[in-house]
């Protein structure tokens, strides 16, 4: 199989920032009124939207969240962001020997996004081709976003290879009919995370993003079987 179009998810694929959001959304919520650990919000949450998620809170709270939880939210984020966001270990030199296109698809707002590769220093590699579920009706595990990133890159989604590291988003780039890598090697996988991608539909799982040029460029068929 050869692919014309890798498409990255954000957080946990190229920056490595879902165990710091999960410890920055868990005290937020949790001053609002609503009682969550960074483990629940990490199983719940992981690669779907922040709207989804907002929603899916306000309705069992039975109330709005206030504005205020918005403006902290971001300022925490950004803050902890500016201070200790980095790449995924080994990102940059996949990306470096990767010769084919790529985008990014994310649950992440535009300017999450940008921020966060900016920080990261991988802004270059993928601008502008940068696209979030707040321009699509529905996020992961709804397929929208990626058939959204397809389309705009011109690439039919079977000549399309996905890297998640969520349940949601392997869920996801599997009904939009692409190929999907499950990564486990960023900060907030545990032991099961492979596993659960596999469960999910991933048709092969890694841990270190140096393979990555060989999986989508060579015989990945080979690779997948070696790896599980």
């Amino acid at each position: 199989m050869n692919f014309d179009l890798v498409i990255f998810d954000c957080d946990g694929v190229l920056v490595d920032s879902e165990a710091l959001a999960c410890v920055v959304h868990a005290e937020v919520l949790t001053a609002h009124g609503y009682a969550i650990s960074a483990e629940q919000v990490h199983d719940r949450f992981l690669g779907r939207s922040s709207r989804e998620a907002r929603f899916e809170v306000e309705t069992e709270m039975g109330r709005v969240l206030p504005d205020e939880y918005t403006v902290q939210l971001k300022a925490t984020i950004d803050r902890v962001f500016g201070e200790q966001l980095a790449p995924v270990p080994g990102i940059a030199e996949a990306l470096a020997r990767l010769s084919l296109p790529v985008c990014v698809a994310s649950s992440g707002t535009p300017t999450r996004i940008v921020s966060s590769l900016t920080t990261t220093g991988l802004i270059e590699r993928f601008a502008p081709h940068l696209f979030s579920a707040s321009q699509v009706k529905k996020g992961k595990p709804a397929p929208d976003l990626f058939l959204f990133a397809a389309s705009e890159m011109g690439v039919n989604p079977s000549r399309c290879v996905v890297i998640e590291d969520s349940v949601p988003g392997v869920i996801g780039a599997k009904a939009a009919g692409m190929t999907v890598l499950g990564f486990h090697g960023g900060a907030h996988c545990g032991p099961g995370t492979a596993t659960a991608l596999k469960a999910a539909g991933a048709d092969a799982t890694f841990d270190d993003m140096r393979l990555l040029p060989g999986l989508v460029e060579r015989n990945w068929l080979l690779a997948a079987a070696t790896l599980g």
